[in-house]
């Protein structure tokens, strides 16, 4: 190889190598945005939870919505709110502000029983629910954990029963002709498809399971509010919800106050400081960005740089 070849190698290595490193630098750039966001809602956000409270406050929890998994009232959320609730020394006492029309009795059931755990490691930290439009099915379930409750004259509360619906399609399918095909092991796999007649022992077996949970809900009630329900079994457990001055008087409830007043009246604490679980803030930015940033972050540190 001549001098000219060899200059000519040095050179378009030279070159991209230079070509390279511009590459990386722009692709650093590109992030820069990115990162003094993230950084900015950190220095923000990030660390308010863990923060010790200075002053004596009221702990509120909302239990809003359907209480089902992933929801915001599911019990992996509620939960983690109560505990945050109960080991923050300053918090006084909790309230959970409910506004349900229910939903699952076994994220119900996991919210109760935590409910009664905390309550037995802090017995000195009281919990009132207090209602607003509605505490129906399962979250009257997790009201009842709570030392009191409190409702709106005009709240809706109750519907202490367990429901489980579907369609029957035996008829409509053999009008337009259709043929209904089902290969299953086991002789009751099938005891809730909708387009097969109903199976009088599937269907005695599927009621005696509503039967066992709705049991259980209604020995949770009794075993909270014990003497103060008034009102006849038939009458409490049958279903229906009631208007608050109604469920005042039957027992289901308390009294009547709001969240202002049991944080003065009861907890002591007028601050109220609102424990929710709520999606961190960097959580939903990164629902957004995260992808994005990944790959340009990934992009600049893959991209190989040689001399």
């Amino acid at each position: 190889m001549d001098e000219k070849e060899s200059a000519l190698v040095v050179a378009v290595r030279e070159l991209t190598a230079e070509t390279r490193r511009a590459r990386r630098w722009r692709t650093a750039f590109a992030a820069v945005p990115f990162l003094i966001l993230l950084l900015i809602l950190l220095a923000v956000f990030g660390g308010e939870s863990s923060l010790p409270r200075q002053d004596p406050h009221t702990a509120r929890i909302d239990v809003f919505g359907p209480i089902v998994p992933q929801a915001p009232a599911s019990a992996e959320f509620v939960n983690q709110s109560l505990r945050a609730a109960f080991e923050e020394e300053q918090a006084k006492g909790v309230v959970l502000r409910i506004n349900s029309p229910g939903g699952s009795p076994v994220q119900a059931d996991r919210i109760n029983a935590e409910i009664q755990r905390l309550r037995a490691e802090y017995p000195d930290k009281k919990v009132y629910a207090v209602v607003e439009d509605l505490c129906a099915s399962a979250a009257y379930y997790i009201a009842v954990a709570s030392d009191e409750i409190y409702v709106n004259g005009s709240s809706l509360v109750g519907s202490i029963g367990v429901i489980a619906s579907g369609f029957g399609l035996v008829e409509l399918i053999q009008e337009w002709g259709i043929e209904r095909r089902v290969t299953a092991s086991g002789r009751h796999k099938a005891m809730l498809d909708p387009f097969l007649p109903v199976d009088p022992e599937a269907e005695a077996h599927f009621q005696g399971m509503v039967d066992r949970i709705h049991q259980q809900f209604e020995d949770v009630v009794k075993e909270a509010r014990g003497d103060r329900l008034t009102a006849a079994d038939e009458e409490l457990f049958d279903g229906r919800f009631w208007t608050g001055d109604q469920a005042q008087k039957m027992g289901l409830v308390d009294g009547f106050s709001d969240v202002a007043q049991v944080a003065r009246d009861l907890v002591g604490a007028e601050e109220v400081v609102n424990y929710t679980y709520e999606p961190d803030l960097l959580e939903r930015v990164a629902d957004r960005v995260g992808t994005r940033l990944g790959q340009v972050l990934e992009s600049w540190l893959r991209t190989p740089v040689k001399f």
